[in-house]
Order: C-alpha cells, then structure tokens, then sequence
C-alpha cells in the first residue's frame, strides 16, 4: 500500500493493518520528512487520544492529515507506532 500526496509518496507498506476502513502504516515506512507536528488532538471512545501530523510536500501544507495514536488502549494496541491519513492523501495499492 501506498500513500500518497502532493504526488509524493508518503509512505509505503505491505504490512498495513486495517481498522475502521482506515490502512495504519508501520511508523517506520512513513517518510519523516514529509511531517508536521500539530497541536491537534481527538478522542475515540476504543482507540484513545489521538495526535496529528500535518503534512509539508513542495511547500504545500495538509493540516492535521495524518494521525497516530501514541498509547492506544488495549483493544487498539495492533496500531501503536503507526499512522494513518487522511484529507486527500490517496491510499492505494
């Protein structure tokens, strides 16, 4: 799986896991570069506190695009260390 942005690939896994609809990537196949921290928070009633990243490509920015959650609670635990996108980033094969 591929995310994609800004004709940039952010991130690319064959081990993404699915939850919600949503592909997590292993923090370590997305591209750091391409990321922001936000102050941006939310919780989800199963997964817990949410944080997220905006997204920087050719001097483009995507508010809040991407979002992980550092210490999901325990029915969530198969996505701590990974990020997932949103707001147009194209997640494809």
């Amino acid at each position: 799986m591929k995310a994609i942005w800004n004709n940039q690939v952010i991130a690319e896994s064959d081990q993404t896991v699915i939850i919600e609809g949503n592909h997590y990537f292993p923090r370590e196949t997305v591209k750091k570069e391409y990321l922001k921290e936000s102050d941006t928070h939310s919780t989800c009633p199963w997964k817990g506190k949410a944080a997220y990243y905006s997204l920087l490509v050719d001097g483009e920015l995507n508010k809040d695009a991407a979002w992980y959650y550092p210490d999901p609670k325990p029915a969530a635990s198969v996505i701590k260390d990974q990020i997932a996108f949103w707001k147009g980033v194209k997640v494809t094969e």
